[in-house]
């Protein structure tokens, strides 16, 4: 699932002879033949992604439900309070300032420089929480890249890389704390077995509602912007 996407309701018919998806407005459904692999659904709905993408929001902005105002306070991971957020007239694209949790954004392009802040402050944080999520759980990563990926939450490479998508610090923090735990998770287990959903359980013992939330829980619209 992406992070700009519901999850997608997908049916197997016995007299289904094609891949079909239909975008509706509250949902996106894949009708699936059969006899298809695992493997077929997920490469067609790669190459389906982009037009998902942007039938998704059209459908969202013809039936009114996106609304384009900005938010005047931003809830991240690993803060207690929201932050304030001032949009004016100013040089810099943004300033933060830490100690009285107020965001101060230019006024010429909010949106994008909004989206901005989040990346930088990805960043800085997710690789330092990741490091604490490694040292209580016990499992070593390589390397940590924050990254802006449409399609994944994270990935862990063959060499025990994992990467983070920036988007996770909008998340309370047991939810980015999953997406942590689950790819320290295949640093054991490289696949989805059910030894490497029993580490998961291991570090995360409400991993199953964590993940529901992170599949249903929308992204705010200015993160789609390019």
């Amino acid at each position: 699932m992406t992070p700009n996407l519901p999850e997608i309701q997908i049916t197997r018919k016995l007299r289904a002879t094609r891949l079909r998806l239909r975008v509706e407005p509250t949902q996106i459904k894949l009708t699936v033949p059969k006899f298809c692999t695992q493997r077929q659904v997920q490469d067609f709905l790669k190459q389906s992604e982009q037009w998902m993408i942007e039938t998704w929001q059209k459908q969202q902005e013809k039936t009114g439900q996106i609304d384009k105002s900005l938010p005047t306070e931003l809830k991240l991971f690993n803060l207690d309070q929201p932050l304030q957020i001032i949009y004016q007239t100013q040089k810099q694209s943004f300033i933060f300032d830490d100690e009285n949790l107020q965001l101060l954004i230019s006024d010429r392009q909010s949106e994008q420089y909004l989206k901005a802040f989040v990346i930088a402050y990805a960043k800085q944080h997710l690789p330092v929480y990741l490091d604490q999520a490694s040292q209580e759980c016990n499992l070593n990563f390589g390397k940590c890249a924050i990254r802006q990926p449409k399609t994944r939450w994270g990935s862990c490479s063959a060499k025990h890389d994992i990467m983070l998508n920036s988007g996770l610090v909008l998340f309370p923090k047991e939810i980015t704390r999953y997406v942590c735990v689950h790819e320290l998770a295949h640093t054991r287990h490289f696949d989805h077995s059910p030894r490497f959903w029993a580490e998961v359980h291991k570090h995360d013992v409400n991993f199953q509602q964590h993940r529901k939330m992170l599949k249903t829980t929308p992204m705010p619209w200015w993160w789609g912007l390019i």
